[in-house]
């Protein structure tokens, strides 16, 4: 398939502006229409000069969107706005939401957490969560994909297999996540400001942050049954990036490297997910800019239990790239289209 069209909504805001750069450099995909309603009418270079220089439509309304001429939609609204708007959406369209709005399978826990009740409970029972390497023959078949959350991805790649293999418990599971500022979004909030962020690590969304039910659930269809974690997410100083550091429990008699060889095994021949060699750390200036998540796993000095880590871009495996890498397949095209970029080092 050549020259699919594209629309973005939402294409002023980070994930959308991260997009618009992979897809500058897909070979098959063309950018129709990107909406930003606060921005209407501006060109894409005036609310982000990094990327000017490339022909791009200029930003409108979604209402002055024509999807008839239109393949597929990344939809990067905020949680909560994007429901209504997919559910009004002609059929013909493949859509990857890179928002929460369709992430839980349930609609009351959906309720529950996001303190509304589901919009469009009939697309949600369509809705197939896009944790890419872990449902790839459910996305190449979907209409509509839920692109999964930032530290969902980074804590379910390293955590499904290991609990599909029996290798580790589902009890005691405990996830210390580190998330630059970019994840927050673009919009003004005092928390977010230079002097808020800077020089200071602070946790946050303790024991209420929305992507602890999003974790649970992966984790527990993975093992046939309810899973509790304990999930605490920090910001740290630094644009993009994301690190889980991740405690668990270890099956009867295994070590940190057996928990390496199934993720080994699993991953094996995987385009973006890396297991590193026994004793490297994962670290988020490793794959800053990238579509690839970092995993190793290591003996805790506790008995019994291991460490694993792994790292992702929050803005590319945690967003935009995962969402590209999820339309690619939905339409048939190689899953690494546009998504080939190196690191950025230092």
């Amino acid at each position: 398939m050549t020259g699919v069209q594209v629309a973005i909504l939402g294409a002023s805001g980070y994930t959308g502006a991260e997009l618009v750069r992979l897809l500058a450099c897909h070979p098959s995909m063309r950018i129709a229409a990107m909406t930003g309603d606060r921005k209407a009418g501006m060109a894409m270079p005036a609310v982000f000069p990094h990327l000017g220089g490339l022909d791009l439509p200029a930003l409108v309304t979604i209402e002055q969107v024509d999807f008839s001429a239109v393949d597929a939609v990344f939809c990067a609204l905020p949680h909560g706005t994007t429901q209504e708007v997919i559910a009004a959406l002609p059929r013909h369209l493949k859509v990857v939401d890179l928002s929460a709005d369709f992430r839980l399978a349930d609609v009351a826990t959906y309720a529950e957490w996001y303190g509304h009740e589901h919009r469009a409970p009939d697309l949600q029972t369509e809705a197939v969560y896009g944790l890419t390497e872990l449902a790839r023959d459910k996305v190449k078949t979907a209409r509509l994909v839920a692109n999964p959350g930032c530290y969902p991805t980074a804590s379910q790649l390293p955590l499904v297999p290991l609990l599909e293999a029996g290798a580790i418990s589902p009890e005691d599971i405990i996830i210390d996540a580190k998330s630059g500022v970019s994840g927050a979004g673009r919009s003004a909030k005092e928390g977010n400001l230079f002097c808020e962020v800077a020089d200071g690590i602070h946790a946050y969304g303790i024991a209420s942050h929305r992507h602890a039910p999003e974790i649970e659930q992966g984790l527990g269809q993975a093992v046939g049954r309810p899973v509790v974690v304990n999930f605490t997410p920090h910001l740290m100083p630094m644009s993009r990036g994301i690190l889980a550091t991740i405690y668990v429990r270890l099956g009867k008699g295994l070590k940190a490297a057996d928990l390496r060889a199934i993720l080994a095994d699993r991953y094996r021949g995987e385009p973006f997910v890396r297991v590193l060699p026994d004793g490297a750390a994962p670290a988020t200036r490793h794959v800053r800019g990238s579509n690839f998540c970092l995993i190793n796993a290591f003996d805790d000095r506790v008995p019994g239990r291991a460490i694993l880590c792994s790292a992702i871009d929050n803005l590319v495996k945690g967003a935009s790239g995962q969402a590209l890498q999820n339309l690619n397949l939905m339409l048939g095209l190689p899953e690494t289209a546009g998504l080939t970029q190196q690191p950025l080092f230092p």
